[in-house]
């Protein structure tokens, strides 16, 4: 699996094809954070960008091999771990881009509630902004990785699928990317910082079906 996680993450960094989502990232920090805004308000926002930035990753991980390389890396590794290698490298590049959104948040961001009136703890505010970006980004790879290959292969409908699925799990009750974000806004109100346990636990357990699905589907419709 090392192996095919250092194949998978080369062939997307010299591919230059991460330049799109990750500019789209930047871009939207860059226009929602600013400078002295409350702490928790921003970790939201920077949080809720993540969500279809990785499932655009995973779209572009699962698709960027050529279909004869691709056939000749699932009978050397074996389909399934040549689906979960691509799956994990999105993952992982994402995981590093919601680290490094968190830490910008952190530094530029007023330690305080929405009212500036109480003061918010970072340390507190960064760990509960680092997991609701962690549900974001496993909730993205769960709609990036149902809405692509091998259960959708036409483009135009897996891009479709893939925006409203991103759309659905942002603004639907009960997700738990909606359920973090809104923890860390509404916190921001009173200034108090809701750490999203249980909304991170959902999200891996999504993340994690979606991966053993596609997974187990990759040999047969891959």
């Amino acid at each position: 699996m090392t192996a095919l996680l250092r194949y998978q993450t080369a062939l997307l960094v010299r591919s230059q094809h991460w330049l799109a989502p990750v500019l789209l990232y930047a871009a939207f920090l860059a226009v929602g954070v600013q400078w002295g805004q409350p702490v928790l308000d921003s970790l939201g926002y920077a949080a809720a960008g993540l969500l279809p930035v990785t499932a655009w990753l995973v779209r572009l991980c699962v698709n960027q091999e050529p279909p004869a390389a691709r056939t000749v890396i699932a009978a050397a590794a074996g389909p399934v771990r040549a689906h979960l290698a691509a799956l994990l490298a999105a993952l992982g590049c994402a995981g590093l881009l919601g680290t490094a959104g968190t830490v910008i948040v952190l530094v530029i961001s007023k330690p305080a509630g929405a009212d500036n009136g109480v003061r918010v703890p970072l340390l507190p505010a960064g760990i509960a902004g680092l997991l609701a970006a962690a549900c974001c980004v496993l909730l993205g790879a769960a709609v990036g990785a149902l809405c692509t290959r091998p259960l959708l292969h036409r483009r135009g409908w897996s891009v479709a699928a893939t925006v409203s699925a991103a759309l659905l799990a942002l603004v639907t009750d009960g997700s738990p990317a909606n359920s973090a974000v809104t923890g860390l806004v509404t916190g921001s109100r009173t200034g108090t910082v809701q750490v999203p346990v249980l909304a991170f636990a959902a999200a891996a357990a999504l993340a994690t079906a979606a991966a053993a699905l596609t997974c187990r589907l990759a040999p047969l419709r891959g």
